[in-house]
Formats: structure tokens, C-alpha cells, sequence
């Protein structure tokens, strides 16, 4: 098959198109003939060396987290699929190729109504985001939610969710054209941090509550302010660090306010994890991708012998939502 290879690291001219031999699946896995995988800046971190594979190292390192396709092997003891079935999957690495193994309870069925390369824009974003909201953040119907980021994959799919939800959203975006985007996804207020401080704009906007739960893609600029907008027993949930990891924290502010700091990735995490906030996010969330009440925002779609100008565009922070590959 052909996969992108990582053999070394740097910019995006070290993203080489290989042939290797096809996956087989395991007793408990599908494998899947891809049909699309969708960028995460993950991706960027690790084709720069900095951000490592969980696990044995392995033979081929290729990126991508997530992908969409029909199966086309499923394992001897696998029960939920069959060839020929369209689902989408969350993965640990391996998305950038023609084949991808997952196991059966990472796996999803692809939503009806939504193509099944845009399928590929679901489970990173819609999972992180979930996760970030529900399980680390406890947000629930009433809450008030600061989404920084928000026309992003992750930012979007997060505005969509609390959105349906019940829940009061605002969110940060850097242009006019982002800000329009942001509202169209269900924002109830949206600040452009290039025109005004977001902190000071949240504050005006919950008439100096707060906000409860903060879902956090850029780190280190935003963190004091983070706080500064935080309710009584309010969480921070810091999903990424754009801007740097280094800060300083009053402790002050977080024992008087009764705060909580929760760091979150999905890669890293066993699997027996995954499976469970896969089989909540089956049961909660996929049922609106299903109806169509939420949908993956999909900003462009490459091929796969594009896949270093598809970094280099995502380098350059213009999307909104995700930027996707076509595989197959």
C-alpha cells in the first residue's frame, strides 16, 4: 500500500509517500481501506520529532489520528462490522495510508447523511471536544462555556455540541470572516481577540460571572487570563498549547476561587479508556451527527501526494474547521 512514511523529521518536505506492505488485522480488529484522514496539529508536532507514538516504536511511523472508509477485514472475534461497512475511526497513528487497522471499539459507523470522506473529520475533533466538555469539564445543560479557537476543528465541533446541549457559548476567533463562522455554528457571542482583550469581553458579556468551563487550544498567552474569567469552582481544560507551555500560576486565585486545571490529550490514553468515551459519545452524541443536528466543518480536502502543501496550509492557521486528505 502506499502510506507516508516518516524516516525523518522537519518541515513538510520530509513527508515521503511509500510503498509498504498492507496491515493484516488482528483477532479483535477491522482493517480499513481508507478513504480519507483529516489533519491535527498533532500531526505538525510529530512530523517535527515532538511528539512521539504511544507505545513500541513502530517498523513504518506514519501520522494521522483519525480516519473514514469501508471495511474490508475484520479479525475472528470481531462481531460489530462486516466488509463493506462505511465507518470512520480514532487511532494512535497509521491514518496517512491506503490501509488502516483499528480496533472494533475505536471504530464508528459513519453517520447517514454525511459523505464518507467528510466522516474523516469526525472522530479527533467531535471526540476531543466532547471529552473536554462532558467528561473533563462537567459542563452540562446552563453551563457557561469559553471555546477558544472556536473555528477550528476542535473549536467547532465544541460550539456544536454545547450548543445542542443547552448550554451559553462564547468564543475566541482572530478575523471577521472566523467570527461569522463561529456564530453560524450556534456561538451565542463571539470575540475577535485581534480587536479587543477576550477576558475583558467574556466578563462584559456573563455580566461578571464567568464563565464555568474554559476549553483551551492555545496555552501559555491565554492562561492568566483564563483564570481571571473563570467562575466559583469553575474548570480550566487545556486541550492545547499553541502559544507555549511555560507560564506562572497564582495559587491564590485558583484556592479563593475553588478552580480546577484539567490537562487532556486522547493519544496517550489506554485504551480501555478510548472505548468508554467512544461508547458514550455513541450513545449521546452520535445520534445528532445522525440527524444531521451537527456536522464536521470541513475547510478544504487534499490528495494524498499533496499532504506537504495540505501542512503547510494548516501551518498557516486560515481553516476553518478541517482540513482533510483524500486517500482512496
Amino acid at each position: 500500500m502506499k502510506a507516508v512514511v516518516l524516516e525523518e523529521f522537519g518541515g513538510p518536505e520530509v513527508l515521503t509517500i511509500r510503498e509498504i506492505p498492507d496491515p493484516i488485522a488482528g483477532p479483535d480488529e477491522v482493517r480499513i481501506r481508507v478513504s480519507a484522514t483529516a489533519l491535527n496539529r498533532a500531526d505538525l508536532l510529530e512530523r517535527q520529532g515532538r511528539y512521539a507514538m504511544p507505545g513500541n516504536k513502530p517498523r513504518y511511523q506514519i501520522p494521522g489520528l483519525e480516519v473514514s472508509g469501508v471495511v474490508d477485514q475484520v479479525g475472528e472475534r470481531v462481531v460489530a462490522y462486516r466488509p463493506g461497512d462505511r465507518v470512520m475511526a480514532l487511532l494512535s497513528g497509521g491514518g496517512y495510508a491506503e490501509y488502516a487497522v483499528s480496533p472494533e471499539r475505536l471504530t464508528m459507523p459513519v453517520p447517514v447523511g454525511i459523505d464518507i470522506i467528510n466522516a474523516a473529520a469526525i472522530p479527533e475533533a467531535f471526540l476531543t471536544a466532547f471529552d473536554a466538555l462532558f467528561t473533563q469539564g462537567g459542563a452540562g445543560p446552563g453551563s457557561r462555556v469559553l471555546v477558544h479557537a472556536g473555528a477550528s476543528g476542535v473549536g467547532s465541533a465544541a460550539i456544536q455540541l454545547a450548543h445542542q446541549f443547552h448550554m451559553s457559548v462564547v468564543t475566541t476567533v482572530g478575523s471577521q470572516i472566523k467570527l461569522e463562522a463561529a456564530r453560524a455554528f450556534g456561538a451565542d457571542h463571539v470575540v475577535n481577540y485581534r480587536h479587543e482583550p477576550f477576558a475583558d469581553a467574556v466578563l462584559d458579556w456573563s455580566q461578571g460571572r464567568g464563565v464555568d468551563v474554559i476549553l483551551d487550544l492555545v496555552g501559555q498567552s491565554y492562561f492568566a487570563d483564563n483564570l481571571r474569567v473563570l467562575s466559583h469552582d469553575g474548570t480550566l481544560v487545556v486541550i492545547g498549547t499553541l502559544s507555549g507551555t511555560a507560564t506562572t500560576l497564582d495559587l491564590g486565585i485558583v484556592l479563593g476561587n475553588r478552580l480546577k486545571i484539567q490537562g487532556t490529550t486522547l493519544r496517550s490514553r489506554a485504551v480501555e479508556k478510548k472505548m468508554a468515551l467512544i461508547q458514550r459519545f455513541l450513545k449521546e452524541a452520535w445520534p445528532l451527527l445522525d440527524r444531521g443536528l451537527i456536522a464536521p466543518v470541513i475547510d478544504s480536502t487534499y490528495d494524498l501526494a499533496d499532504i506537504a502543501e495540505a501542512h503547510r496550509y494548516l501551518v498557516s492557521n486560515q481553516n476553518i474547521g478541517k482540513v482533510l486528505v483524500r486517500v482512496g
